[in-house]
């Protein structure tokens, strides 16, 4: 294909899959993007050779068309694309079938179903001989409901998983520890087992999983919706509203650790192993800071602000209408805290970061402890200057993100300033 070719295209700034065919219309290469638009315009570069090499050269030579379906999100493109590669098989996807790293889902066939990952090459060696020896049924130690993929590139299906488990909560592969299983259960990512209908609820979460690995998305929308407006007929408003969260869920899934990791895998193109490598160097590490801000106890505010391996995330600011108006910080945290759990759309950090002391840091442990939720809090104590004097709260992890911990803080009392400036001004103009 010719750079002006490429030009004249619409190509869309969202994320998706894009694949290149030849002069007979066959996929010979198919990718995905956080922006397809910027992923293929990285094709025509005047160093292409430099940069991605004599296979990724050949391949544009020999592309005659480009075609591409846009998704909701990355973690849709990650399904869509393994989906597409599967069917088709394109000559250019070499990486993709090689790769030693890739992996399936696996969906059990128990009466609670486990979900997890196996790596491609024990997966197919066990599944093959499954019929015929009784010994690798035992070696394998599970009958397989559903599988999905493969999958390159171990550490973004791996991330795909943590996410969707946050939507559809599921047993994984060591449930049957009690302790494992506790654990998770306590965090919302294992069915409760508790509920007298639990086994129907989490055999229904199964069926929204298998439904989304298809990419049949708007069906679940649907049966999501059918549910909820039942529930709400049958004045069950509790549940109702379980139904609405799972909508607004799907609509406004949180990758944000994906784009990341999408990011440095592309981000040096010259060598697929220092791409890989940087990869894997990406662990997602979300802090979340808090803050408070009034003018003796009026037009309270608060603001949580957020940070993923050391870079501010904009999007993932959050401002906050304190209901008491009133001098009393701790109060002011309580809420805050209460309504951000309120959200399970929202990926959990991996650190909260609160403006304060002991008080601050024992109130929000016990927010979380009353939820069962496992997130270290660090307290920032500043002086009257608002200069930071100590940091309270995990040794290991203070020494480990001290700077960004102080960073993220200062940017926290800077935004929530901000908002409650702009809340003020607007109070003092109504009552004008």
């Amino acid at each position: 294909m010719k750079r002006q070719a490429i030009i004249k295209l619409k190509i869309p700034d969202t994320p998706g899959v894009y694949t290149f065919r030849d002069y007979k219309k066959r996929p010979i290469y198919i990718g995905r993007a956080t922006s397809i638009k910027d992923r293929v315009k990285s094709y025509f570069s005047d160093d292409l050779m430099n940069t991605r090499g004599p296979r990724i050269v050949d391949m544009i030579t020999k592309a005659k068309s480009l075609n591409w379906q846009v998704t909701d999100s990355v973690l849709e493109a990650i399904i869509l694309e393994s989906k597409l590669i599967k069917r088709y098989q394109p000559i250019c996807n070499v990486d993709e079938r090689d790769d030693k790293s890739s992996q399936y889902v696996v969906i059990t066939d128990e009466l609670w179903p486990r979900v997890f990952l196996e790596r491609v090459r024990d997966f197919d060696s066990l599944r093959s001989s499954l019929e015929n020896s009784s010994h690798q049924r035992e070696r394998l130690k599970y009958s397989v409901k559903k599988y999905f993929g493969p999958y390159p590139h171990g550490g973004l299906i791996k991330e795909v998983l943590k996410i969707l488990r946050k939507l559809f909560p599921f047993k994984d592969k060591k449930s049957f520890d009690s302790r494992h299983e506790a654990f998770y259960q306590a965090l919302g990512r294992s069915p409760d087992q508790d509920d007298n209908n639990a086994l129907k609820k989490y055999l229904m979460t199964i069926k929204y999983l298998i439904l989304f690995f298809e990419g049949k998305k708007q069906k679940i929308r649907k049966q999501v919706e059918r549910e909820m407006n039942l529930r709400a007929r049958e004045l069950r408003f509790e549940e109702a509203q379980q139904s609405k969260r799972m909508l607004y869920a799907l609509d406004h899934i949180n990758d944000i650790a994906l784009i990341k990791e999408e990011r440095l895998r592309v981000s040096n193109h010259s060598s697929a192993v220092s791409a890989n490598s940087e990869l894997l160097q990406s662990n997602g590490f979300r802090i979340e800071a808090y803050d408070i801000a009034h003018l003796s106890g009026t037009n309270v505010v608060g603001a949580m602000v957020v940070s993923i391996d050391g870079e501010f995330v904009p999007s993932e600011y959050r401002k906050f209408k304190i209901s008491r108006q009133k001098n009393d910080d701790v109060a002011g945290l309580k809420e805050i805290l209460t309504r951000r759990l309120n959200h399970p759309e929202w990926a959990y950090p991996d650190l909260i970061v609160v403006d304060g002391n002991k008080v601050q840091v024992s109130c929000a442990e016990n927010i979380l402890k009353v939820r069962r939720i496992d997130i270290p809090v660090v307290a920032v104590t500043k002086d009257q200057r608002h200069k930071a004097i100590e940091l309270i709260g995990h040794p290991t992890l203070i020494s480990k993100y001290k700077k960004q911990i102080i960073t993220l803080n200062r940017k926290a009392h800077r935004f929530v300033i901000s908002f409650h400036r702009s809340s003020r001004n607007k109070s003092f103009k109504n009552f004008k």
